[in-house]
């Protein structure tokens, strides 16, 4: 966020090959050493890691926190599509059936997205619509594929938003996501607030919330004092993390003092 920030110990934004990540979960705690920090955050796309027995627990070493982060629907408050970020993940039957929906609707949306890549390029791609599927898979397909576009000309050009070849999906609306992960996590956050089109109809959202992501390796330098301010008026916990979806941790974080307060809301592994 800002090169006076101190440094990270932990990344709490953290994604593996349960949704669209690099990272085995097996891969992580050796990528965490990497990095310098100590403690990591599972937050995979719409799903709860499988291989992930409880809510926090110690992995070669390093404490992993179990966690999510859940497209929301804010749109009437002003905010359109956000993502919220849940924490030690209690399973709860309520949550498991909205995610069962959900991954459905991921892969019979990631089916449709290559069939009209595919066609809209006349090429063939090597991508299996599966759980946890997201567009950063089919990205890499046109990639690797015959077609002149990189990783990023995928999205620019093809599976974004505005894109010839874009599908959208069923998420649920904002009130409900927080429902559903307030009774399911111990922290709720709201995830890369200046990402948004509307940061400042984001940034209101957190009203509703235990926390906000302030440490996030945006492309272009930000101003924290809007989330600071935010944190101030609404008590609010600040989170962080890199959001990896490669090999890289660390990038960004909360930094000691932070962190202790967030981890003094989760269960002891």
């Amino acid at each position: 966020m800002d090169d006076t920030d101190p440094p990270p110990v932990a990344d709490l934004h953290v994604h593996t090959t349960a949704s669209d990540g690099r990272l085995t979960l097996s891969e992580v705690p050796a990528a965490a050493r990497t990095a310098g920090i100590d403690s990591v955050a599972i937050t995979d796309h719409d799903r709860v890691h499988p291989g992930l027995d409880a809510p926090v627990r110690r992995l070669d070493g390093v404490t992993v926190v179990r966690g999510i982060e859940l497209r929301v629907d804010a749109g009437e408050r002003g905010a359109g599509e956000v993502d919220l970020l849940g924490y030690g993940v209690r399973r709860t039957a309520a949550l498991a059936t909205e995610l069962d929906r959900i991954q459905r609707n991921r892969v019979e949306r990631g089916r449709e997205i290559v069939a009209r890549v595919e066609a809209h390029l006349g090429v063939d791609l090597d991508v299996e619509a599966r759980e946890g599927i997201g567009r950063p898979h089919v990205a890499r397909a046109v990639e690797a594929s015959d077609a002149p576009y990189d990783y990023q000309d995928a999205f620019d050009d093809l599976i974004g938003d505005d894109g010839p070849c874009y599908v959208p999906r069923r998420i649920p609306s904002f009130e409900r996501g927080v429902k559903l992960l307030s009774e399911a996590c111990s922290v709720v956050s709201l995830a890369h607030p200046f990402r948004y089109a509307d940061p400042d109809a984001a940034l209101a959202l957190t009203a509703h919330l235990d926390a906000v992501e302030r440490y996030y390796p945006y492309e272009r330098p930000v101003d924290p004092g809007p989330i600071d301010a935010i944190i101030e008026e609404h008590g609010l916990l600040a989170t962080g993390g890199s959001d990896a979806h490669g090999r890289t941790l660390g990038l960004a974080g909360p930094p000691a003092d932070a962190f202790e307060a967030f981890e003094a809301r989760l269960p002891r592994p």
